[in-house]
C-alpha cells in the first residue's frame, strides 16, 4: 500500500477552534492542505467574524455530513442594544441608531428572550447564503436588489442571558441546526423597540463536540508541519456517539462491508437508524431496520464506509 493509499483510507473527525477572520471554507482549505487529503468538508459554516467549534470530516466520513449537520449548535452570542444594521452584525450600515442611552433592566431583556425559546418562524438576514432564484441572497443585497427571503421553522432551545452590561449582552444560545444568530439579535432588537445587532459570535458545542474537544487551528497547522496531526484527529464512529451502536463480529463485519443484511439480536435497540461498529469501535456502517424472508428481523446497511482494511461501495 503506497502513501496515498493510506491517506485515501484515512477516515474521522478534526474538530477545529476557529479563529475570528477566516471563512469556514478558508479552514477546509488549510486542512486539505496540511493533511494532503482532498477529501475533506465541514459540517456547519461559521461567518468570518464568528469564532469556535468548526467539525470537519475527513476522508470516507465525509459521507455522514447530512447526519452530523442536522445536530444542534451552541453559541455565546455578544448583542448590542440601541441600534440595527441591514446585515444584523457589526459589518452592515446602520439602519436604525439611537442618540439615547437604552432604557432596558435586565428583567425586560429576560422577558423577551422568553418570546424566542421553542419552535419559531425566523427569516435569514438578507446578507446570507440562502439562495432566491438559483441567487445567493448577500449577491443580491450587494447589488442593491430587494431580497425577499420566506421564513423557516427552527428550534430554540434554551437562551440565557450570561453578562449583562448595557447597551451589551452575553446570551448563551442554545438551538437547531440552520438558526441564524444575527437574524435573532435583530429579532430581539425589534421586540424590544431599541434595535439589535450582533457584535460577536462564539460556537462552544456542535453536535457531540464542544470546545474542550476542539484544537486551536494555528496548534493544528503546527503538527501538520511536525507530521504528527493524527493524535487530533477523532475516529469517525464518534461524530454519531449518541446513536445506537451494534457491535458487529467478524463475519457481520464482511457481510455488512458487501451490503449484506445480517440478524438482530433478540435485545436489538428500537431505533430507525444505528450505527454498526467493528469490536475496535471502527465506524462500518450506518443500518436501518429491516425485515428478512422469513419476516425476522435484520439490519440492512444504508451506508458503508471504507475501512483501513477494505474498499467497498454501497
Amino acid at each position: 500500500m503506497n502513501s496515498q493509499d493510506i491517506k485515501n483510507a484515512i477516515s474521522g473527525v478534526l474538530v477545529v477552534d476557529k479563529p475570528v477572520g477566516m471563512t469556514s471554507h478558508d479552514v477546509v482549505e488549510a486542512v486539505r492542505r496540511g493533511t494532503g487529503i482532498r477529501r475533506a468538508g465541514h459540517t456547519g459554516t461559521l461567518d468570518p467574524r464568528a469564532s469556535g467549534v468548526l467539525v470537519i470530516l475527513i476522508g470516507p466520513a465525509v459521507r455522514l455530513s447530512e447526519y452530523v449537520s442536522a445536530s444542534d449548535k451552541r453559541y455565546q452570542a455578544i448583542i448590542r442594544l440601541g441600534s440595527s444594521t441591514d446585515t444584523f452584525d457589526a459589518d452592515g450600515r446602520f439602519v436604525q441608531q439611537s442618540q439615547q442611552p437604552v432604557n432596558v433592566t435586565e428583567e425586560q431583556f429576560e422577558k423577551i428572550l422568553k418570546n424566542f425559546e421553542g419552535e419559531i418562524e425566523q427569516t435569514p438576514p438578507p446578507y446570507s447564503a440562502v439562495k432566491v432564484g438559483g441567487r445567493r441572497a448577500y449577491d443580491m443585497a450587494r447589488q442593491g436588489e430587494e431580497v425577499e427571503l420566506t421564513p423557516r421553522k427552527i428550534q430554540v432551545h434554551h437562551l440565557e442571558v450570561l453578562e449583562w452590561a448595557p447597551p451589551e449582552a452575553v446570551v448563551d444560545v442554545h438551538c437547531s441546526s440552520g438558526t441564524y444568530v444575527r437574524s435573532l439579535a435583530n429579532d430581539i432588537g425589534a421586540q424590544l423597540g431599541t434595535g439589535a445587532y450582533l457584535v460577536g459570535l462564539r460556537r462552544t458545542k456542535s453536535g457531540r463536540f464542544s470546545l474542550r474537544d476542539a484544537t486551536p487551528l494555528r496548534k493544528l497547522q503546527e503538527a501538520f508541519q511536525a507530521g504528527n496531526w493524527y493524535q487530533y484527529l477523532i475516529p469517525a464512529a464518534e461524530a454519531l456517539a449518541d446513536w445506537p451502536a451494534i457491535e458487529l463480529n467478524p463475519d457481520e463485519v464482511e457481510e455488512v462491508r458487501h451490503g449484506h443484511r445480517v440478524k438482530q439480536a433478540a435485545d436489538a435497540p428500537a431505533s430507525e437508524m444505528v450505527r454498526g461498529v467493528s469490536a475496535a469501535g471502527e465506524l462500518i456502517a450506518l443500518m436501518i431496520p429491516a425485515a428478512g424472508e422469513d419476516g425476522s428481523p435484520e439490519w440492512q446497511p444504508k451506508k458503508v464506509f471504507f475501512t483501513s482494511e477494505a474498499k467497498v461501495e454501497n
